[in-house]
Formats: structure tokens, sequence, C-alpha cells
């Protein structure tokens, strides 16, 4: 699904990411962890080209990100669904309508219906479907930034920080359910410098691989998290 061989990635006149060779298999699940500042965010936007490597290359869905126009990276990006650390909505906009604006936009809306029903009832806020961003909890918005991501059934689920800030009861369900969709089938991949999370994950019995970021490479963390 998407393959890094011997990626760098500058910013600033400075490499961030240096080396990375690396395969994410379809249907797999990647936890990425380390401190702030290392590169966890930038290694997500490479595996949707929101950026391009520097050095290297990188394929997703087999084609070259390199070579891609942008009609078709957006192409791509519609087989991905990312939830970014700080979810952003827009506030005039009602619960349900936010979710389903990746179909709108795309000229789906055909497809919204039922399916939305069902996707607010799985996250939990089908009795919030209404109420507007602002009177949401930092929970509520995560899940329905969540809700929003997966509207589309997307192939690859992409997490930056998802339970940075909500407290632990409602991080275990977040997790819940991105675990869910990888026992469907999804590819998930979550940023995190929360070991705790790592650790509910594997309890959960999820097969996740755990890679980290040091020294300007990624790397399996090993058995000791």
């Amino acid at each position: 699904m998407i393959e890094f061989r011997d990626v760098a990635y500058s910013y600033g006149g400075g490499e961030l990411l240096t080396g990375i060779t690396l395969s994410l298999a379809p249907g797999s699940f990647h936890f990425l962890t380390g401190p702030s500042g290392v590169g966890k965010t930038t290694f997500l936007k490479l595996c949707y080209a929101e950026l391009i490597a520097t050095a290297g290359t990188i394929e997703i869905f087999g084609q070259d990100t390199r070579s891609m126009s942008r009609d078709a990276i957006a192409r791509l990006r519609q087989r991905v669904g990312v939830v970014h650390q700080d979810c952003e909505f827009l506030d005039h906009l009602p619960v349900d309508e936010n979710i389903a604006l990746p179909l709108t936009v795309s000229g789906r809306e055909a497809q919204i219906g039922n399916d939305l029903d069902e996707l607010l009832a799985w996250v939990g806020l089908r009795e919030r479907r209404h109420a507007l961003p602002p009177e949401l909890s930092g929970g509520e918005r995560q899940r329905a930034a969540l809700a929003r991501a997966v509207i589309t059934s997307p192939e690859l689920i992409i997490a930056d920080e998802p339970t940075g800030n909500i407290d632990w009861e409602m991080s275990l369900k977040l997790l819940k359910l991105l675990i869910e969709l990888n026992r469907l089938g999804k590819t998930v991949l979550i940023a995190t410098h929360d070991l705790n999370l790592i650790r509910a994950a594997r309890a959960a019995q999820a097969s996740a691989r755990v890679l980290r970021i040091r020294n300007r490479r990624v790397e399996p963390a090993g058995a000791e998290l």
C-alpha cells in the first residue's frame, strides 16, 4: 500500500527525516511514536502526498508520488481518511453536515442518507447530530473528525495525535473505533506520544506494529514499549 525507499525530507535547510525504508501493508495497523518535533506529522504527510520526499521514492497505492499530477494526488486522497491533530470544522454547520462534507464537495450527496445515520450511531453522536461544533466536547469533536475521515470508505486511515486533547476514557473509546476499522480490513496509522495508548491496543489484542522516529530515522520500536 505504501512503500518508502531510502526516503529523506529536508525542511528549512536541514534534514528532518532520512534513510527511511519500510512498507505499510494493506490491512496493517501501525503506531508511530517519538517526542514532539521529531517529525511524526511530517512522516504522516508524506504518507498521503501532502508533502513530497526531497530524496528517495514513496509509492502509494502503486504510484510514485514524485510523478503524480495534482489531479492524481486528489484522487489518491479520496482513498485516505485523515484525522488531524487540531480537528477543524465549519462552525456554522451542524455536526452531521460537517461529517458529510467530503461527500458533498465530491458530488456524492446521494451516498449520504443511511450511511450517515449509521456512522453517527457508530461514533456515538446520533443525539448530537444537530449540534454546532463549538457546542461539542473535545471527545465529541475527535469522534466527529473520525467519522468525517471515514465517511468516504477510505482504504487507509491516518490519525495524528487523535487522543492528545481528550481524557483517558474517551481515548480508549476512540482507540476501540480505530481497532474496529482495522478489523474491517482498513489500514490504520496513528501518530502518538502516549505509550499507554499503545499498551491499551496490545491489551485489546490489536495486531499493531510500533514504529519510532529516532535520529531522523523511522525504525521498529522493539518490545520495550
